[in-house]
């Protein structure tokens, strides 16, 4: 027995099929982007551990993973601390070319162009300041949150603007200060900490020049296969504590 209720549901289900667009809305509609999937990026993930599965058996394949992690996120810290130094050398050369311009009487809004031009990586958030002061609306601007903040005291309690920028770029110069100096001290630490990781890769293609054949029993037997991967994952465990403890010191 047929209920009411089907042909209801039909009748509604079709109500609501989508209309096919007109010329004039597809003229008017922007095409969706279509993304096209990193394939690279997996193959650059997937190739190292595939080579060494293939090379070494699973565990050389886990190890391969496990060691492609572990370089990854090496180079993504480093990549990080030098765009944070970089980004910090920007911010004070902003600050001193703002102070300077507003030390000659410039306007704030000429200051601000006058830093964008002096800093073209800069430029896009110096000139959403310069709006902010010709709009005489408090600035927004994310990669300058200090130089914002300094911005809307001296606008809030009618300070010398030059004189809080002054104050914030001495501070920006003595951060950017202590982490070149950081840095630098823990440059010693860091590539020990580099030899010490690539000590046992070295060790182990010493033994087989020597005629100890470490690499046969690493791939063609069970424990050296758990040895792959316990090794592996020892190493990445060292670089993760050392990443922790560089990143701790430079936050001291």
């Amino acid at each position: 027995m047929i209920t009411p209720w089907v042909p209801l549901c039909a009748g509604a289900a079709l109500a609501c099929w989508p209309a096919a667009p007109t010329r004039l809305q597809a003229a008017l509609e922007q095409p969706a982007p279509i993304r096209i999937p990193d394939v690279w990026r997996t193959i650059r993930w997937l190739l190292p551990a595939a080579l060494a599965g293939l090379l070494a058996g699973p565990g050389g394949a886990i190890a391969a993973g496990v060691l492609t992690l572990a370089w990854s996120q090496e180079w993504r810290a480093h990549h990080r601390a030098t765009a944070d130094l970089t980004t910090a050398a920007h911010t004070a050369t902003a600050l001193r070319t703002m102070v300077a311009e507003l030390r000659t009487g410039a306007h704030p809004v000429t200051a601000a162009e006058a830093a964008a031009a002096a800093v073209p990586p800069l430029a896009a958030d110096l000139q959403a300041l310069a709006t902010a002061a010709r709009l005489d609306t408090e600035p927004s601007v994310p990669a300058f949150p200090q130089l914002a903040a300094a911005w809307k005291l001296a606008k809030r309690h009618g300070l010398p603007m030059a004189d809080v920028l002054d104050a914030t770029r001495r501070d920006a110069e003595a951060a950017l200060t202590f982490a070149r100096r950081a840095r630098a001290k823990l440059a010693g630490p860091q590539a020990s900490a580099a030899v010490l990781t690539a000590l046992p890769a070295l060790c182990v293609l010493l033994g087989q020049l020597m005629g100890a054949a470490p690499l046969p029993v690493l791939t063609a037997s069970t424990p050296g296969q758990l040895l792959l991967v316990t090794g592996s994952t020892l190493l990445w465990a060292g670089t993760a504590w050392c990443r922790a403890l560089t990143a701790k010191a430079r936050a001291q």
